[in-house]
């Protein structure tokens, strides 16, 4: 069977699905999410609990790969995630892969590809933060627009991270970062080596799962964050800049309280998925899962609706 690439929003179910997926195949599940790489971040990254076994971390029986290896100190990247699941592709050929996760870029890279980049580095990283707190997003944006007016004029102004990317390419070739890219970046995965499958919620519904699930988790989140700081890391550790810990960390330090910052999180994670849904929404080979009440996500249903189009 061709991999199953399981994608759509934050809080849409892509977990649950996978692991059914996973029993009804004898697959194992790839997870294509950067953030549940971090170990020490379990419950604010929604990773599912698992165990490792024989060294894989694998969940209710299901192999469940690349979750919980990077070091919270870390970093990690596209190109990062495409060799690690390259390497686990070969290691379990014979069985079905199953990708799951809401990080579009990884999904595109690895099936797509993506223009080979130079990377970060932290002279540049610190340049740009210190530009950014001393100028704000709109002198960023002014600043990128000085030195490359194409990208400028593709990226928002508050896309903030987009524009410290082109801007940081900039500063890191001597070329302009429009110019850098070959256009894989528009390209579709070809449906003769993979199936996608998108999850499409109701946006209240959505927006629904994503309140309630930020309630059972940001406390969570709270024991998490004060366990890294009682380590004596510092707040700036790339895991901390996951969607939520910075209000989890506002939280146990006393700078708000838990039902502002629990609310602040809510409101970020319903943006994020927004943008979410504008990435995925370029995959019009995909199979679209239309889901609007708690009911329709029936994890067995679904599986045999995605395998009966897999067969096809």
């Amino acid at each position: 069977m061709k991999p199953l690439v399981l994608c759509g929003p934050t809080a849409s179910g892509k977990t649950d699905l996978a692991l059914e997926l996973a029993r009804q195949t004898g697959g194992v599940i790839l997870s294509a999410d950067s953030r549940q790489v971090y170990k020490q971040l379990t419950i604010g990254t929604a990773k599912p609990q698992g165990t490792y076994q024989n060294g894989l971390y694998t969940v209710q029986g299901v192999p469940y790969l690349l979750v919980d290896f990077v070091d919270v100190t870390g970093t990690f990247n596209a190109g990062a995630f495409c060799a690690r699941a390259r390497e686990v592709s070969a290691q379990f050929a014979g069985r079905p892969l199953i990708f799951a996760g809401g990080t579009g870029m990884y999904l595109h890279a690895y099936f797509v590809g993506m223009d080979e980049l130079p990377a970060s580095t932290p002279g540049t990283r610190a340049r740009l933060s210190a530009l950014l707190a001393q100028a704000g997003k709109e002198g960023l944006h002014r600043a990128l627009a000085k030195e490359d007016p194409v990208s400028a004029a593709q990226i928002p102004v508050g896309n903030v991270q987009r524009t410290m990317r082109a801007l940081e390419l900039c500063w890191l070739t001597g070329k302009r970062a429009s110019a850098l890219k070959s256009g894989q970046f528009f390209k579709l995965p070809d449906p003769a080596t993979s199936h996608w499958v998108y999850l499409e919620w109701e946006k209240e519904a959505l927006n629904a799962r994503i309140e309630q699930r930020t309630g059972q988790i940001f406390d969570g989140m709270c024991t998490e964050a004060q366990a890294l700081l009682d380590q004596g890391l510092p707040p700036d550790i790339p895991a901390l800049k996951t969607l939520g810990y910075p209000q989890a960390l506002a939280c146990v330090r006393g700078e708000t309280s838990r039902a502002q910052a629990a609310e602040e999180v809510a409101l970020k994670t319903r943006q994020y998925a927004k943008r979410q849904r504008t990435w995925f929404a370029r995959y019009t080979q995909a199979q679209r899962i239309l889901l609007a009440r708690p009911e329709d996500f029936d994890t067995k249903k679904l599986t045999q609706e995605i395998l009966s189009c897999v067969s096809e």
